[in-house]
């Protein structure tokens, strides 16, 4: 059977083909969502992505855009990418399986990719990469899929408290640290003047000057901050996901009570909780205990917003509110690699010394200026480029390796 959704108003169905149009729109909306924090890895020092008085003015309007962003978008948008990666494991896997193809081996080949495409983007254009991180949560939690909504909600919501438990025991062991370890800490959570305008220098020069400080962060990443964050963050939300689509809610199949109820949560639940954190934050002046106590407020307080963000979604989607932004996102999402590398592209482009070289030089509301403009370009060029080809260029040359043989790009000629 088809996978199909219908609008409330309507009643027509607004799934194309064998796509779940909402999982589209949803991606679509999660992918440009996530830029407005990306945009704060390109555009300023490191250490500005997760304390903010590192870098740049943050009072008036700066101040405004950087808790707007932190109250809806920081963790909230990779949660929401994370839960719909969960569902793509197993649509992708049902559907091998109704072809009689084997699930498992396209699976790992699919992810084998992916882990070299992430590796890639990591090391050669820019130290922020997720794709790495999703292709070992994808081969880690692949034989769970087929396990019942409730076992991979618990599941799930286990492997997101071990990481948890591992910041708040962090934080709790900071006076047991030594006075070496202490300084390390401190000059990565805060770095010196000095330290911050070499990062900026760095990032102004050329791509080789800009290798020798990205290549650590890099293998950081994909190693110790992954066994320790990323990991049990991306793969419990992965599984939420798995849980989620089969029991209808990203597919647009839930009732209206449902949806309705998470976006109170959001409201009630989430977005407190999130505030509050900001709140202790500033109180304990950004110390280095914010990173491990501080932050779990957002780290629990993103998952009722983003299932908030959801719900809103697909109930604009059912009221057919979204208009012809509908079939804007839908093209987005489906191209959401090769947009998402795109943005980075773009964000090398601007702001480091291959391009513009306007690295350190940018505050959080020219930032937001930028990314409303990579929105429109997106918004804009994607729905054109399936107006003739049949997938993004990457996802086309991702599915080719993935079946071993090239796949048709072009859209069929009407004649």
């Amino acid at each position: 059977m088809q996978s199909t959704i219908y609008t409330a108003a309507s009643g027509a169905a607004i799934a194309a083909g064998r796509r779940v149009h909402s999982l589209d729109v949803l991606r679509g909306f999660a992918l440009l969502g996530i830029l407005v924090m990306n945009i704060q890895a390109f555009a300023m020092p490191m250490a500005a992505y997760t304390n903010p008085t590192v870098w740049g003015d943050l009072t008036g309007a700066n101040f405004v855009v950087w808790l707007l962003s932190h109250l809806l978008a920081d963790e909230k948008m990779m949660a929401i990418f994370s839960m719909l990666f969960g569902a793509g494991i197993v649509l992708f896997a049902d559907r091998a399986s109704e072809r009689g193809q084997s699930a498992a081996g396209l699976h790992y080949r699919r992810h084998a990719w992916l882990l070299l495409f992430g590796a890639a983007h990591g090391y050669l254009l820019w130290y922020g990469d997720i794709l790495f991180l999703y292709a070992v949560c994808g081969f880690a939690i692949f034989p769970l899929r087929r396990l019942s909504p409730r076992a991979l909600f618990v599941i799930g919501t286990a492997m997101l408290s071990v990481s948890s438990l591992l910041f708040l025991y962090f934080g709790w062991s900071l006076s047991l640290w030594s006075e070496a370890q202490l300084a390390d800490f401190k000059a990565e959570w805060d770095p010196s003047p000095a330290a911050v305008a070499e990062e900026v220098a760095i990032y102004r020069s050329g791509w080789l000057a800009q290798l020798p400080h990205r290549a650590p962060i890099t293998a950081e990443a994909q190693t110790f901050v992954l066994i320790v964050w990323g990991f049990w963050r991306a793969a419990g939300l992965m599984l939420i996901g798995m849980a989620l689509y089969r029991l209808g809610v990203l597919s647009g199949q839930a009732s209206n009570a449902t949806y309705w109820r998470l976006v109170m949560a959001a409201l009630l639940i989430g977005l407190p909780l999130v505030g509050y954190g900001v709140v202790w934050n500033f109180a304990n002046g950004w110390g280095p205990e914010s990173l491990f106590i501080g932050s779990q407020f957002n780290y629990w307080g993103s998952l009722p917003v983003s299932l908030g963000w959801v719900a809103a979604v697909v109930l604009l989607l059912r009221h057919g509110a979204l208009g012809w932004l509908t079939r804007r996102l839908a093209a987005v999402g489906r191209m959401a690699f090769t947009l998402y590398i795109l943005q980075t592209l773009i964000g090398v482009f601007l702001f480091y010394g291959q391009g513009l070289a306007l690295f350190g030089q940018v505050e959080r509301t020219g930032q937001m200026a930028v990314v409303l403009g990579i929105w429109l370009l997106q918004l804009l060029l994607a729905p054109l480029w399936l107006r003739y080809f049949r997938l993004g260029p990457l996802e086309w040359l991702w599915r080719s390796l993935t079946y071993g043989e090239r796949q048709p790009f072009r859209q069929p000629t009407i004649t």
